[in-house]
């Protein structure tokens, strides 16, 4: 298995990830709308909208999968991110980088990958858009200009969503990014039992 490389600009990627909040986050109707229509489009059973971080691929959206996330050790997605174009796997048990990948060999056992990198505007990559199937398959250029087209919506979605929520001119979260921010915690300490405090 062949981990994935360390983008060049690592750090810089990193520390935009962190600025969106979006990391573990609730589920948000924007991002499963194009997950359910890739489902439907491309009719693949596992369809996702993965953050990477330091250590796992994270899923903001999840159709097919039990899991929340994955290590990035032996994610697909870590190796999408290391380019500007779609990478197409129609056969993982064919492919050196991936045939005894722990998501091949065993549950949920991929053989067809097909992900596109989210970046945003100024080009550091944030994580993939992707379709997963337990079965190989060819993928059209059709289909690969379908993937971008749905990426790049999802790329408008995050944009939007660090529009509404940091300051232009600071960089710093705004009124309403602070109030999502501290619920979202606030949450999570509840459900998890811990203390807070501010």
């Amino acid at each position: 298995m062949q981990r994935p490389a360390l983008p060049i600009n690592e750090v810089q990627r990193l520390k935009a990830l962190r600025a969106l909040n979006l990391l573990d986050t609730p589920p948000e109707e924007r991002f499963d709308r194009f997950t359910r229509i890739a489902k439907r489009l491309f009719n693949v059973p596992t369809v996702l909208v993965s953050l990477i971080d330091e250590n796992r691929q994270w899923f903001k959206s999840c159709i097919g999968l039990e899991l929340t996330e994955s290590p990035r050790d032996t994610s697909f997605c870590g190796h999408t991110i290391l380019g500007d174009h779609s990478l197409i796997v129609p056969d993982a048990i064919r492919d050196e980088r991936f045939f005894d990948n722990p998501l091949v060999v065993a549950p949920p056992f991929i053989r067809f990958y097909a992900g596109h990198p989210l970046q945003l505007p100024n080009g550091l990559k944030l994580g993939t858009f992707c379709l997963i199937d337990n079965k190989t398959r060819g993928f059209s250029v059709r289909d690969i200009a379908a993937l971008k087209d749905l990426a790049a919506c999802i790329e408008r979605e995050i944009v939007i969503f660090q529009l509404a929520t940091v300051d232009d001119l600071t960089g710093i979260i705004n009124r309403r990014g602070f109030i999502r921010f501290a619920q979202e915690r606030l949450n999570l300490c509840r459900r998890k039992k811990l203390h807070a405090a501010l």
